[in-house]
């Protein structure tokens, strides 16, 4: 087909594999890199309506299956990535790194170190309401700006995205371009020893040098004495886990790493077949131990390869 006229670069039947953490999956229908905010609202305004729009971040949380992705992906890069500052609110562009924004945050005096220490791109930490050390992306959001498959710029409330555990409500195809967050005030040196020691404790108790996408599946609820689902037990999905014996597991070149069991690794040489299989099997492990069915914090996308 014949795409509209962009000014930033478009790939059609675009390998995605190369950008995610992972290092699996199959093509997109295309690849988009906007130049601007004017480029990106003009192209979701002219791309015709039945063609899917997958916004994506630097692949961290992502597994592309293997037989592609029949949609345009958008991927903001150098036109999206700006912070600015003022005062104790920081506005990052939707390709700014969440480890950047932190450590220029803290660097004004703002504290919002619980970014520091979770991997990817702030547009995909607002998506997942990414969270670490008690602290999630909906206790510091103040604002949004997106732009809609009618390449309308709108602003978005917390109201609007309605923050839920590792999830929001986004309309299907709008894409976020940029976010407000409100810090506290903190000592510049102080705020970067505590990240220092965030990075640090991660280290000791995370594969950060192996292929993974952060953690594979969502905290599961506890159960209260009367048996209903709650948060108050803190049930952790390493541990569940452990005790369905899932731990160091492998298909293929998947692997459930021996150093923390709720993270899924490529060995090197894994399909996204391998990667999803594995973690299915460690659901259905994990449901016939202990009754509990975990679910994916991973976000999966596309075709299984035929």
């Amino acid at each position: 087909m014949t795409y509209p006229t962009v000014r930033g670069t478009l790939t059609e039947n675009r390998d995605l594999a190369g950008l995610t953490w992972l290092r699996v999956g199959g093509p997109a229908r295309a690849l988009f890199q906007p130049a601007d905010h004017d480029d990106l609202a003009d192209f979701l305004r002219d791309l015709p309506a039945d063609i899917p729009v997958f916004p994506m971040g630097v692949g961290s949380n992502l597994i592309v299956r293997d037989g592609g992705l029949d949609a345009v992906v958008v991927r903001m890069g150098r036109g999206f990535n700006g912070i600015e500052i003022d005062g104790t609110r920081v506005t990052a562009g939707v390709a700014a790194l969440d480890a950047h924004v932190a450590r220029k945050a803290a660097d004004a005096g703002v504290d919002l170190t619980f970014l520091r220490t979770i991997p990817g791109a702030i547009g995909g930490a607002v998506r997942m309401n990414a969270g670490c050390y008690g602290s999630y992306v909906a206790d510091h959001f103040v604002s949004a700006r997106a732009i809609t498959r009618a390449g309308e710029i709108v602003s978005l409330t917390a109201d609007d995205l309605n923050f839920q555990y590792r999830q929001t409500d986004l309309p299907d195809g709008w894409v976020i371009i940029e976010v407000t967050f409100e810090g506290t005030e903190g000592d510049a040196s102080a705020l970067h020893a505590k990240m220092e020691d965030q990075i640090a404790r991660r280290d000791a108790s995370q594969p950060t040098k192996d292929r993974t996408a952060g953690s594979t599946f969502r905290n599961p609820a506890g159960f209260s004495s009367t048996g209903k689902a709650d948060d108050v037990h803190d049930l952790k999905a390493w541990k569940v886990i452990d005790d369905a014996g899932m731990r160091g597991a492998t298909i293929g070149g998947a692997q459930m790493s021996p150093m923390h069991s709720n993270f899924l690794v490529n060995t090197g040489d894994a399909t996204a077949a391998d990667l999803e299989n594995l973690g299915e099997e460690v659901r259905k492990k994990v449901f016939l131990h202990s009754g509990i069915e975990l679910e994916w914090e991973i976000m999966r996308v596309g075709k299984a390869e035929t």
